[in-house]
């Protein structure tokens, strides 16, 4: 008899046709995500769990696996499983980081660039059929990258990919983290490290690269705009709710603060009604940061063996907890 996986969402044939070779497996294919009450009716029989990013897997749901070994997630965030519940389990959780490490330092790049150009906000203007005339000096006019300075919060793997593209386009960069890296590799990066504080009053553009956790909870909010510069950016590609959304609203809106990007939001998908919809200074993105055929490819990859290693009582190659 074939061990039982189920996937809270489908994935690349490929690793389908991988999967049916090993095991049974369900696939759901109706609400996403999952409604709770279905993926807990599904937990109770299944040996390995394949996951998606918005999928919460608690410690009732994990209670309720009778079998299961691995939860493997198609993402390289874990915050919406109870890891160390899971471990306390002996079950094997495993994730996708690296993969998608250029494919998201590309996007923050991307919106950087977009809202200190004012790209999407133009094209909203032509598509709005509002471009009336050509304009002039002081028409319509946006910010160079050169000479300005970057803040990366958290220079993991993403931020420090993120700051090979900021050093090309000549910017100053500066980085706040838990620890410091090595003077060499500032050197190489071309990175000086700051405290939170100077990093948030020196930035002309911050962008967010840490995880969430209860200390970064709404970490960016009015009493953080208010001490950045009127002419600053902020870009987010990590985790909407490190960012107070209601607050950057009202920043943006009374020019607190110049724009913003965001690929993630506190509610996704994004509600209709958020008040950020109504703002031209701010870049929306529906959380793309990994989103390329090569990336999404090898993270399905990477899932499928995070499973199998774990299924046969291995660790993840990219594991957590247990």
């Amino acid at each position: 008899m074939k061990n039982k996986v189920f996937l809270t969402r489908t994935l690349h044939g490929f690793a389908l046709k991988e999967l049916k070779k090993r095991y049974q497996v369900e696939v759901h294919s109706g609400k996403i995500p999952i409604p709770q009450t279905k993926l807990r009716s599904k937990i109770k029989e299944a040996d390995g769990l394949i996951c998606f990013p918005y999928d919460k897997i608690s410690k009732e749901t994990i209670d309720l696996a009778k079998n299961l070994k691995v939860i493997s997630t198609y993402s390289v965030g874990f915050d919406h499983i109870d890891v160390s519940y899971a471990k306390k389990k002996k079950i094997r959780v495993g994730y996708t980081p690296e993969v998608l490490t250029d494919a998201t330092a590309d996007l923050a790049f991307t919106l950087l660039l977009d809202v200190l150009r004012r790209v999407s906000e133009g094209d909203r203007i032509i598509r709005g059929g509002k471009w009336k005339v050509i304009y002039g000096a002081h028409d319509y006019v946006g910010v160079d990258l050169q000479g300005k300075t970057l803040g990366i919060l958290g220079l993991g793997r993403i931020g420090k990919t993120l700051a090979k593209r900021a050093k090309a386009f000549d910017m100053k960069i500066i980085y706040h983290n838990r620890n410091r890296i090595s003077k060499s590799k500032e050197k190489t990066l071309g990175t000086k490290y700051v405290s939170f504080e100077k990093l948030i009053t020196q930035s002309d553009v911050i962008s967010i690269h840490v995880p969430h956790t209860k200390e970064t909870n709404h970490l960016f909010n009015m009493k953080v705009f208010r001490k950045m510069k009127k002419s600053a950016f902020l870009i987010n590609t990590a985790r909407g709710k490190i960012v107070n959304e209601k607050e950057l609203a009202v920043a943006l809106k009374k020019n607190i603060i110049a724009g913003a990007g965001l690929d993630v939001f506190e509610e996704e998908p994004m509600n209709p009604k958020n008040p950020l919809m109504k703002l031209q200074n701010v870049a929306l993105a529906p959380h793309i940061g990994s989103s390329t055929k090569e990336t999404r490819a090898k993270m399905a990859q990477i899932t499928v063996k995070n499973l199998n290693l774990g299924m046969n009582g291995k660790k993840p190659i990219y594991s957590v907890g247990y």
